[in-house]
């Protein structure tokens, strides 16, 4: 592996967030191991997805008392994996138009960084809806934190999306030797 293409290279700013973001991962991943239940079989991601009072409702019977102690832990945590993420993705994004000087790329690169926020700013009030819908849950507040779910992962996804493109449109055909 050429040393000026590979983790050497990277920036120390966006190999720290790459790091942390990774080890928050697995923290939450380790969490949710006993959120998995035939209610929930996806753990934390059933219940952000749990559009409503009933399903909701469902979820938090499967997980009992200490099922529900570990999903107030994932939802706390996440705000972590929240704040890591995002500065990952915005080192990311840094580093990826760093030799895009056209004016395409640097308004998609705007575009990527705002849809980067917006996920992160809807995992936020997503993570908040959550925590407010325990006791009792409410059609309102479970169809809303779903909401904000879908909003999360087509703004990550896009935005991951955009910095393929980003990375894929070269200003000049590579010379073929």
């Amino acid at each position: 592996m050429d040393p000026a293409h590979g983790w050497a290279a990277l920036p120390k700013t966006l190999k720290t967030s790459l790091i942390t973001t990774v080890i928050l991962l697995g923290g939450l991943i380790l969490v949710n191991q006993p959120l998995q239940t035939g209610s929930a079989p996806q753990g934390i991601v059933s219940f952000q997805f749990a559009a409503t009072a009933d399903q909701t409702h469902a979820i938090l019977r499967s997980w009992r008392s200490d099922g529900q102690f570990w999903a107030r832990v994932s939802l706390w945590l996440d705000f972590l994996f929240i704040a890591a993420y995002l500065l990952a993705l915005l080192h990311l994004t840094r580093h990826l138009m760093r030799d895009r000087p056209g004016v395409r790329e640097r308004v998609v690169g705007r575009w990527v960084r705002a849809l980067f926020v917006a996920a992160s700013a809807a995992d936020v009030t997503e993570n908040i809806l959550l925590l407010n819908n325990f006791n009792p849950p409410t059609d309102v507040v479970s169809l809303s934190a779903t909401l904000c779910a879908l909003i999360k992962f087509t703004g990550l996804t896009l935005g991951v999306a955009g910095l393929v493109i980003i990375r894929a449109a070269r200003r000049h055909p590579l010379a073929h030797g």
